[in-house]
């Protein structure tokens, strides 16, 4: 009999992550004995009145998905579903769920705790329409990591319908996350209704076309487009995220990314710009409010008054970002302003102007927060920076004591391709499920007291090129499922292998939800390695969708064969691979590899890589992979403000002829090719001399600006390859006076 029990409660404590596939991972999960099942019988009882959000919500989804709404009850001693809160001051949003066989039973530090162990509750349902509901017993135990868990939406690129942002709203609460940033004004659209000044609306709101395709676009569209949220469906918008435990932080943007509001009101620039418009493409523009004018920073304290009746928020974003500065340097108020404030430059106006508006939102009870950028000339007191130029500006708040909430493009931008191949026009970039399952908020580099400072992180949706509701939930499945994880569960809780079991029946779940999402993880992959002993390149493929097959071929072979282990390439080679699933075609990948000396040798670099432009680190430029699009893509590394220094080391001394720098060109981005490359041979790696320098000849045409420095009769083992950045941006380019970007694709050896 004893046997009998021990076995039991092993079987009750072993569990799988197919018998509890919950997304986020809960803190502790212990299997029970037997199992409960929901009918239309069942009672849901609530015992408290704040709790009624919780089982309102739970309703609505039982009869959405299944046709199942309960009947509620103040007690019930057999088949129901419990809510309850009791009080705490400590960890508020934990809770307990208890699963048994007479009913459920869910009791929350708070009702916010309640809230999110109800939502455990619908995970542990079934993904299939039916009207009995049978789960297993378990006794689940549960507090999230980090208090702040957001996503982003930017509405001002594109604007999308209030129907559509309650679905958004929806699924932050399905994944317990608290926060929605809501982007709302920026250089193509007004997105908000500001009674006090109607033209942001009727005038800044539309814009007169739009570009098509990837900028710089292949035309325009010419077709009026726009719209904004009336003050009456912001109210509808925060009430809902209020049912839902979620806060709501709009962003008014300044003091650039202000072309809407200037189109409106062009007394809001500097004297002698303009005239302006809401932009009609992506990138950044010139157009900045007057930072020397106390106009300005009236009508911008009528804008927050009207915006702080609408969201109780206690954060309020006021943007920071990308926030050019030519117009100041030949502004007469703004150069009487930094006399006058006794200020040093232009950054610390931006500080002024920043510690200004944070002044007057404090004396309202509210507090700012700001991308990273308003570090630049001083932080000002009170400040929450939200980091997404990396995490050096996270990490210097932090030691700044400042609170800190981490977004950085390499990994939580989800406008970012899920693939290696854009299936779609995206920003650029290359953002993985994995990659974003493996964030940690909490940089290694700070100490136990600094970390403190990091209250969570946020997956943010920029929209130039997201149109419609289906493209957003495309491109926020399933990497928003990881980015929950990663929030909500202890880094000791968390494993990619298991997560990716569970991620299965979360596909059922986006299926049953209607929702859109992107499959890429399951596809097709190729990834590019140095060959064993440096010499040449390894190919490796691989799918992870069940039932797959892969088989390939080389150019010029008709038959392909079947793909067994990774392929030694030696010279330049065109290799495509066919993913099949069931014996049925799936995807296939064609890589167009070009060798020369420096393919797969080792290489370092000297100089800072920007941590979202870092590709595959400096492997990246010997790969063999040229890009061919002249696009950001992960085939391409990012510099800015250094020189970078890259070291290939080929392994004996060899003649050379040609060193080929691959980079690229968008001023309208603010990258540039290099002003200066020289080349340095050795025969040690100690001692160097140039044997070869050129200066790139503009104009420049294209995207793609292959730098080739020839090399007088040289032999070398170490090559050393200095690329020297443009200062600055030339007058009346976008960006004029700031540093510009360089990004380096490939470095090829003849």
């Amino acid at each position: 009999m004893r046997f009998l029990f021990m076995l039991l409660v092993l079987l009750a404590t072993t569990a799988t992550a197919q018998d509890f596939p919950i997304i986020p991972q809960p803190a502790h999960v212990q299997p029970q004995p037997g199992n409960f099942t929901i009918t239309p019988t069942t009672r849901l009882v609530v015992t408290d009145a704040e709790d009624r959000k919780a089982a309102v919500f739970l309703n609505n989804y039982l009869q959405e998905c299944y046709g199942i709404k309960l009947a509620m009850a103040s007690q019930a001693t057999k088949d129901f579903v419990r809510l309850s809160s009791r009080s705490t001051t400590s960890e508020t949003e934990g809770y307990k769920l208890q699963v048994a066989t007479q009913g459920v039973t869910i009791t929350g530090n708070s009702p916010v705790g309640t809230f999110y162990g109800m939502q455990t509750l619908l995970q542990l349902l079934p993904v299939q329409q039916q009207t009995s509901l049978t789960i297993p017993a378990v006794l689940i135990e549960d507090a999230p990591r980090f208090p702040y868990r957001g996503m982003h939406l930017d509405v001002a690129r594109h604007i999308f319908p209030v129907p559509f942002l309650k679905k958004y709203l929806d699924y932050l609460a399905l994944h317990k996350m608290n926060y929605f940033h809501w982007h709302l004004t920026d250089d193509q659209g007004w997105r908000i209704e500001i009674k006090k000044y109607p033209n942001l609306t009727s005038v800044g709101a539309y814009r007169a076309g739009t570009i098509r395709g990837r900028y710089p676009g292949t035309g325009n569209d010419n077709t009026r487009y726009g719209g904004y949220y009336t003050q009456a469906e912001v109210k509808e918008i925060v009430a809902y995220a209020a049912d839902r435990h979620i806060t709501v932080i709009p962003e008014i943007e300044m003091p650039g990314h202000s072309s809407a509001a200037l189109a409106a009101y062009p007394w809001l620039g500097c004297p002698g710009t303009g005239p302006y418009k809401v932009q009609e493409t992506w990138g950044i523009f010139p157009d900045i409010y007057c930072a020397g004018s106390d106009s300005t920073f009236t009508f911008l304290q009528d804008v927050l008054t009207e915006v702080l009746a609408l969201f109780p928020s206690k954060y309020i974003h006021i943007g920071g970002d990308e926030a050019p500065k030519a117009n100041w340097r030949k502004c007469p108020r703004c150069q009487k302003r930094i006399k006058e404030e006794g200020l040093k430059n232009e950054s610390e106006l931006q500080s002024y102007f920043i510690h200004r508006i944070e002044k007057f939102l404090n004396s309202k009870g509210r507090t700012i927060i700001g991308w990273d950028e308003i570090l630049e000339g001083g932080l000002t007191p009170n400040a929450v920076v939200m980091s997404w130029r990396g995490e050096r500006g996270g990490i210097a708040a932090a030691r700044q004591q400042h609170p800190v909430i981490m977004t950085p493009s390499s990994h939580l931008y989800f406008d970012h391709t899920q693939r290696k191949r854009e299936d779609s026009v995206t920003m650029g970039g290359y953002t993985p499920l994995e990659k974003v399952y493996n964030y940690n908020p909490v940089p290694k580099v700070l100490s136990a007291e600094e970390a403190k400072y990091i209250l969570g992180a946020q997956g943010n949706v920029w929209t130039e090129y997201i149109q419609h509701p289906e493209k957003v939930e495309y491109m926020i499945f399933p990497r928003m499922s990881a980015l929950s994880e990663v929030l909500w569960a202890a880094p000791a809780n968390k494993n990619f292998d298991d997560f990716e079991k569970r991620l299965l029946t979360q596909l059922q779940r986006y299926r049953f939800w209607d929702a859109g999402y992107s499959t890429a993880h399951f596809d097709l992959t190729a990834d590019v390695a140095p060959a064993p002993g440096k010499n040449g390149l390894r190919v490796t493929f691989g799918a992870k969708a069940p039932g797959s097959t892969i088989t390939y071929s080389l150019a010029g072979e008709k038959a392909t064969q079947p793909y067994t282990a990774p392929l030694l390439v030696q010279e330049s080679q065109q290799v495509t691979a066919y993913h099949h699933q069931h014996n049925k075609l799936k995807d296939s990948i064609t890589l167009d590899l070009k060798l020369n000396k420096a393919t797969g040798k080792p290489i370092t670099i000297k100089g800072y890589i920007s941590e979202f432009y870092a590709a595959d680190g400096p492997f990246t430029l010997v790969n063999g992979l040229v890009n061919k699009t002249g696009n950001r893509t992960r085939e391409a590394l990012g510099f800015k403000s250094v020189d970078p220094q890259v070291t290939i080391d080929l392994g004996t001394a060899q003649e050379i002829n040609t060193v080929t720098v691959h980079t690229l060109f968008d001023s309208d981005s603010w990258a540039y090719p290099p002003r200066l490359v020289e080349v340095h041979g050795s025969a040690d790696g100690k001692s160097y001399k140039m044997i070869g320098s050129t200066t790139p000849a503009g104009p420049f045409t294209g995207k793609k600006v292959p730098v080739n420095v020839r090399i007088p009769a040289a032999k070398a083992r170490y090559v050393k390859v200095v690329i020297k950045q443009q200062p600055r941006i030339a007058e009346g380019k976008p960006g004029a006076g700031e540093t510009p970007w360089l990004f380096v694709d490939e470095v090829q050896v003849e």
